[in-house]
């Protein structure tokens, strides 16, 4: 029976795998992204490793098979990923030194990028999140109970709101995010994307 548990250091690889395995719009990204540490490096081990304490794994046979993760305060974790996590990654991925031209050089583009995440008008929602399940263990309610899990632990620690960034193209995550009460947030410039949040209460 999965059940759910916090993150344990031992979990790491699982969680890059995950990782990897829902990157790309919600499946599979080896194709896409060759380079198996890239999409992991940057959304789910800088949570893990820079906040453990707000990551959580859906585990079978305590295997993990889905993770949420998240930050209580978007503004910090940016600073934190240029200051503390950008440095390790240096070596493998320099920062880019002309417009970038394939997926994977978008991505080091982005992962170079950590400012983005702060956005004017997410402010009032200061957490943010990255939920991900393998396909056999989606649309179980699974998901729903890791948002339950990570909802309650920011509530604990007084964060008062959460936001997530979607794919605008993704509609079932869309539909996932609307019945646990996600609403749109207006974002200028942000067609690809869009920005929800919710309270945590």
């Amino acid at each position: 029976m999965p059940e759910i548990r916090p993150y344990r250091p031992s979990d790491r690889a699982a969680v890059a795998d995950i990782c990897v395995r829902t990157a790309d719009n919600g499946g599979d990204s080896r194709a896409l992204y060759p380079d198996l540490e890239l999409m992991p490096s940057i959304f789910a081990l800088p949570y893990v490793d820079l906040e453990p304490e707000l990551a959580f794994v859906l585990t079978d046979d305590d295997h993990p098979v889905g993770y949420i993760l998240g930050t209580a305060d978007t503004p910090t974790f940016a600073t934190r990923f240029r200051t503390d996590w950008l440095p390790r990654l240096a070596d493998r991925y320099p920062p880019p030194t002309h417009p970038p031209s394939t997926p994977t050089e978008h991505m080091i583009k982005l992962m170079h990028d950590p400012e983005r995440l702060v956005i004017p008008e997410v402010a009032a929602y200061p957490a943010h999140l990255h939920i991900d399940l393998l396909p056999a263990y989606q649309r179980s309610g699974h998901g729903r109970a890791l948002m339950t899990t990570l909802l309650n632990a920011l509530a604990t620690a007084n964060i008062p709101a959460v936001h997530l960034t979607m794919l605008t193209s993704n509609t079932k995550a869309r539909a996932f995010y609307n019945r646990l009460g996600f609403h749109h947030i207006p974002v200028p410039n942000a067609d690809a994307v869009t920005y929800l949040g919710r309270s945590t209460s």
